[in-house]
């Protein structure tokens, strides 16, 4: 496997989830 592939794909994975996980707080916040 790859590590560089790896490593930005975990990138992605991270930047998706923080993405849903700001929409959530704000969305149950209001």
């Amino acid at each position: 496997m790859n590590y560089f592939r790896y490593k930005q794909f975990n990138k992605d994975v991270i930047t998706v989830a923080v993405g849903y996980y700001l929409r959530y707080a704000l969305s149950y916040r209001d």
